[in-house]
């Protein structure tokens, strides 16, 4: 089960709980101290689960489930207390909003580990929202609760931590049941102390008969959310569980408003109704980040790999664009690929092609048997991206138009007979703002595509987008198949002069539910959908043949490429195009550096 589920139906408990917990106090039935005792306990209760796989695991780590429980005791009394002089809404809510913050901290140190990506975002919002539940100027008193909340905080996660390195090094039975024990001894060691004992043992019988049952049931009750949230611990970053306290701000805040009688008012209500929405949406948030990273990527998947080949790029980088061209089909041996029919290139003139090198490219695909997929368009693959005439560039931006699709009526109808072309591609992330394009005409890549079928209904249209920040619906919806790229490491042009490359946060997970989400947008579920552009080589603020070549492995290293490939084949897709096989013949032939091009090989070859 999820973790998000567990924590879900434990703050549903424990928030019920903790209110009840309240009412209790406020009508003096017992005081703080005896609330922790018994709280603690009845923690023994966890041996029951001894004959659902209990092992012993090593004396270090039963040192450690000890601390963990005796914190948590010190932790319940501290709470108990700020319960007992604050209002339970507030009381509860700030420990929600400083918790996972001392989480974070104890977790960087104890366990090496931190909130990154999606998970961070929704850390984020939940901490916002549980700091706007707690405002001390509202009562006098306070900012007296507020010590014994912020200590109560501290403690807690700690053992919280704790914890989680037992549940690390364990199972869940028995680490809980050394922890839940833990507890246990020193509350009965409050029993040695007379003053003490004398408040503790008369306690039931103070409690009036029927509110000590009320008491003890709560507690049975309380403890169901206990073993929840150590579940949970178990499952996912402690933080993560902390700050997942959303949904028990909501049950504090109405049940204290029914049962409780605490009454808020203009901005306080205001406030407090905006901060129960926040963290609610901060929950769903990581609900969703959750659900997507479960979506299953089946890892024996067959997997079709592909690369990219630009003749203009391999020129750029001063090679013999021929001898690239060969090698990759000699060595590399890929079962498909994608060519660029650049516009700039063939009509350098107007009404006069020449399509001899991308004849050329075909014919030793044909060769080979070799598909093919024939991007076409102003915008294709290759900075700057939209690759126009001179001539054209002078023209209005409806003439240009009409001339681009002069253009690609005579490719397809130069090709269409090629039995090697499974794929058109129209444009190259057409929606996508990025490279130096003029702008086109409003409806150009639907006339485009209405051309292409016209000429060829045999085969489908591969339409694109950007991997990260396309939004994907556009263009998916218009083709036959949908295409994105994948980068990790990129340049960012409008903060890359001061912070330079930078690497995304996203997971795998993230294209997973982004298709999820989209495939259910345009109604088709079935559309196939691939990787376009695999990132395998590095993107800088200058051209890679003016990057030095310690700065370009030291960027995007062997080791680096063979993580990226990693991370494709967990997001699930069935077919990816490599981005780099001119690169990696340069680094080979210029640097004598041939990593790049075997890993490519092993991969492709496979």
């Amino acid at each position: 089960m999820s973790w998000v589920y567990i924590v879900l139906i434990a703050q549903l408990v424990l928030g019920t709980s903790a209110v009840f917990d309240k009412m209790l106090l406020k009508r003096g039935f017992f005081k703080p101290m005896v609330f922790a005792f018994w709280f603690s306990v009845l923690g023994a209760i966890s041996l029951l689960l001894l004959p659902f796989g209990f092992v012993l695991p090593s004396i270090k780590i039963i040192l450690v489930a000890f601390l963990a429980g005796a914190l948590f005791d010190i932790a319940m009394y501290l709470f108990y207390m700020a319960l007992h002089q604050g209002d339970a809404s507030s009381t509860l809510t700030i420990t929600g909003g400083l918790s996972p913050i001392f989480t974070l901290i104890f977790s960087y140190f104890l366990l090496n580990s931190n909130v990154t990506g999606g998970d961070l975002i929704g850390f984020a919002v939940l901490l916002l929202g549980g700091f706007l539940f707690f405002r001390i100027k509202e009562r006098d008193n306070q900012l007296a609760s507020f010590y014994w909340i912020f200590g109560s905080a501290i403690v807690l996660d700690l053992s919280n931590v704790l914890s989680k390195i037992v549940f690390n090094n364990s199972n869940f039975v028995s680490g809980f049941i050394l922890i839940k024990i833990a507890g246990v001894l020193p509350a009965l060691l409050l029993l040695f102390y007379k003053p003490l004992r004398k408040e503790i043992l008369p306690s039931i019988e103070k409690g009036h008969g029927s509110h000590g049952l009320y008491y003890f049931f709560n507690r049975g009750y309380a403890a169901i959310g206990s073993v929840l949230v150590y579940w949970a611990i178990s499952k996912t970053h402690p933080a993560l569980v902390d700050a997942s306290q959303s949904l028990k701000y909501v049950v504090i805040f109405f049940a204290s408003w029914v049962l409780l009688h605490e009454r808020h008012k203009g901005w306080l209500l205001a406030e407090r109704i905006f901060a129960t929405l926040l963290v609610i949406l901060g929950f769903v948030w990581l609900g969703t980040i959750d659900y997507a990273r479960n979506l299953p990527a089946d890892p024996n998947r067959p997997i079709v790999w592909g690369v990219t080949f630009s003749d203009e790029f391999s020129r750029e980088l001063g090679l013999d664009w021929k001898m690239n061209f060969e090698s990759i089909i000699a060595d590399l041996h890929p079962k498909s690929i994608r060519l660029v029919a650049y516009w700039d290139n063939i009509e350098k003139d107007k009404g006069e092609y020449d399509f001899s090198d991308l004849d050329w490219e075909i014919q030793r695909a044909t060769d080979n048997n070799i598909k093919i997929i024939l991007a076409l368009g102003e915008k294709v693959p290759r900075w700057p991206e939209c690759h126009i005439p001179g001539w054209a560039n002078k023209l209005s931006t409806d003439e240009r138009g009409q001339a681009l699709r002069d253009f690609m009526q005579t490719a397809v109808e130069r090709y269409r007979d090629k039995q090697v072309i499974t794929m058109w591609q129209v444009e190259n992330e057409p929606f996508l703002p990025f490279g130096s394009c003029p702008v086109r005409e409003a409806d150009f890549l639907p006339k485009e595509i209405k051309l292409v079928k016209s000429l060829d209904q045999t085969r489908p249209i591969l339409t694109t987008d950007g991997g990260e920040f396309g939004k994907w619906y556009q263009a998916a919806k218009l083709g036959d198949v949908f295409g994105t790229t994948m980068y990790r490491k990129v340049y960012p042009k409008s903060i890359g002069p001061l912070v330079g490359v930078i690497q995304y946060p996203f997971s795998p997970s993230f294209f997973k539910f982004k298709s999820l989400v989209v495939h259910w947008l345009i109604g088709d579920l079935n559309k196939k959908f691939i990787v376009v552009e695999l990132q395998g080589e590095p993107w800088f603020a200058t051209s890679v043949q003016n990057t030095p070549y310690s700065k370009q492995v030291t960027t995007f290293s062997p080791q680096y490429l063979e993580t990226t490939i990693q991370y494709a084949k967990d997001t699930g897709f069935d077919e990816y195009y490599l981005w780099g096989s001119e690169w990696w013949y340069w680094m080979k032939i210029k640097f004598n550096d041939s990593r790049y091009w075997d890993i490519a090989k092993k991969l492709i070859s496979s």
